[in-house]
């Protein structure tokens, strides 16, 4: 990936598995402290090595990461993180829970019902600093993506697109669904991490009321 990044695929496909192993592999090479290597970012099924190549040649560090994956045991992460997350969903604070219950022919409850009903796996942080793609939404809750981005979309704005969910961690334009907003702040740059949600994080909605926004 040009000249200073190394893509490691991990599966052709979205799945809690391959992601487990882009995580396993992140966590294995952050405990190396290969020289040269100056970002690490996960994706759904790849890892992004970024790397300084006056620091560490192509053929040193590929060679150094086939190492590191072949000692790789998914089995041995750590365990993941449960986080709850309140989310006061419709009117003002989720303006397309009615066209979502319309499309999917439902009642915006069952909209509600639907969206807290899962355990969602954080996939990776995109997007913009602090973004969580968590998947997956129930089929019966698969909505497509807004036709018309909205150019502001609140900050802890939550959204449905296709199988995904996430959550806005600030204020920006957006072409999800937003069915609701939660009060927690996803993104901190004065805490360590900044992120409050990290990838391998298990996410639990519940619903609130707007006085306890």
């Amino acid at each position: 990936m040009g000249d200073r990044g190394l893509l490691v695929e991990l599966g052709d496909g979205i799945s809690r598995q391959i992601n487990q192993k882009v995580r396993a592999l992140f966590i294995a090479i952050e405990g190396h402290n290969l020289k040269g290597i100056k970002e690490l970012v996960p994706g759904y099924r790849s890892l992004m090595v970024v790397y300084d190549p006056l620091a560490s040649s192509l053929s040193s560090l590929k060679s150094q990461i086939k190492g590191i994956w072949d000692t790789v045991d998914d089995a041995q992460l750590p365990s993941p993180r449960t986080v709850k997350i309140p989310v006061v969903y419709g009117d003002e604070f989720g303006p397309d829970l009615e066209w979502v219950a319309s499309y999917l022919k439902m009642t915006p409850e069952e909209v509600i019902r639907l969206h807290i009903q899962p355990t969602y796996q954080v996939y990776m942080i995109g997007f913009m600093p602090g973004y969580p793609y968590m998947g997956e939404v129930v089929d019966s809750l698969v909505t497509p993506r807004r036709e018309t981005p909205r150019t502001h979309v609140m900050q802890g704005s939550v959204g449905i697109a296709q199988k995904q969910t996430g959550i806005y961690p600030v204020t920006s334009p957006g072409g999800w669904q937003i069915i609701g907003r939660t009060p927690i702040r996803l993104f901190d740059p004065q805490k360590t991490p900044p992120s409050f949600l990290e990838m391998g994080d298990q996410v639990k909605f519940y619903a609130i009321t707007a006085k306890e926004m």
